[in-house]
């Protein structure tokens, strides 16, 4: 489980097929830190760990993945956010991340503010996902609070510290998105459903 706090970011050095799926290898301070079998989080989403070696570390995303998020977009010198699963004893500074991304949107607009950065987004919303006002969403690995919801747009403000620390500022309009909705919203979905 994860926070949506990313802890750093990861930079892509090599990419090879491997049938078909796709082996990144990556450099990051965290990488000294890491375990082989470790889940790690890459732009929201869960990846483990297969070698170690120095300041790189290498992940493999499978098929499904890669046709449900954007990771097969990644290429060499791509930015990646990384974020460590959450310990037991430690703070709760997020909301409840699995690393199951739930599928892409695409950012629409972006507008610089005085102080920050207004960001829009689209999704489909024939795929069942929900967001309600002021909730919870994980962007590209992100926690961050929703508002202007419609039933297939959204907006968020970035931080400077956000901006500058994840690859928030490499987005653009028309950039692609993993997105993972609140998983409480989920489950009451479901069960709603289920009595309707």
């Amino acid at each position: 489980m994860f926070t949506g706090i990313i802890e750093s970011l990861g930079q892509v050095t090599d990419i090879r097929q491997e049938g078909s799926n796709l082996t990144f290898h990556l450099n990051s301070p965290l990488a000294g830190e890491l375990k082989v079998d470790q889940s790690l989080s890459h732009n929201g989403v869960c990846l483990t760990v297969t070698a170690v070696m120095g300041d790189s570390y290498s992940v493999t995303a499978v098929q499904e993945t890669l046709s449900k998020t954007n990771l097969g977009q990644l290429k060499i010198g791509s930015r990646v956010n990384l974020e460590r699963c959450m310990v037991a004893n430690g703070r709760f500074d997020g909301h409840i991340v699995q690393g199951h991304v739930d599928q892409t949107g695409v950012c629409t607009e972006v507008q610089e503010l005085d102080g920050s950065w207004l960001f829009d987004f689209s999704f489909d919303a024939f795929l069942g996902n929900i967001l309600v006002e002021k909730g919870s969403i994980c962007i590209n690995g992100v926690s961050l609070t929703v508002f202007d919801v419609t039933d297939d747009t959204f907006r968020v403000t970035i931080i400077p510290y956000t901006y500058e620390n994840t690859n928030f500022h490499e987005l653009r309009a028309g950039s692609i998105i993993n997105l993972e909705f609140d998983v409480l919203g989920k489950y009451v979905q479901r069960i709603l459903g289920r009595s309707a």
